[in-house]
């Protein structure tokens, strides 16, 4: 029996990149169980896989990759800290990742140098010369 998500704010749809959804459609036409309630990733047999099914793929990966030190929960994280980067709100965030906290969210908001530079950037083209209306002395004393 496959055992469902730790919290109701498991349940729900996700939007998959669309870059990704060629391979995404390769495996479920290739690998997936049919239906609504089939799994994605279905052991030989056409059971819940196991992980040690998983890790003797995931293993050889990261070596490959150089990434020894790499576990499989990263990958989430590392998935969480890219729509982080898209600017998503906390809300979003937490939609997206199922988290029914904020607090959990909050931990894949890295703040970072470029983020920093693009904030900066931003609040630039806030205050160009064409979004801009100079307050001038006498203006300012006549509403003041």
């Amino acid at each position: 029996m496959v055992k469902g998500p730790k919290s109701e704010a498991g349940k729900r749809p996700i939007n998959i990149p669309p870059h990704l959804m060629p391979l995404v459609k390769t495996h479920l036409t290739e690998h997936a169980q049919p239906g609504h309630h089939g799994l994605v990733f279905p052991s030989a047999g056409g059971e819940q896989l196991a992980p040690s099914t998983l890790y003797e793929v995931y293993y050889p990966a990261r070596e490959k990759a150089k990434r020894p030190d790499l576990r499989f929960h990263d990958l989430r994280h590392t998935g969480a800290v890219m729509a982080a980067a898209t600017g998503a709100t906390l809300a979003e965030l937490m939609a997206r990742l199922g988290h029914s906290t904020p607090a959990a969210a909050l931990r894949y908001q890295h703040a970072s140098q470029q983020g920093d530079k693009n904030i900066a950037a931003k609040l630039s083209l806030l205050v160009s010369a064409d979004n801009v209306t100079p307050i001038r002395r006498e203006a300012a004393r006549k509403s003041g």
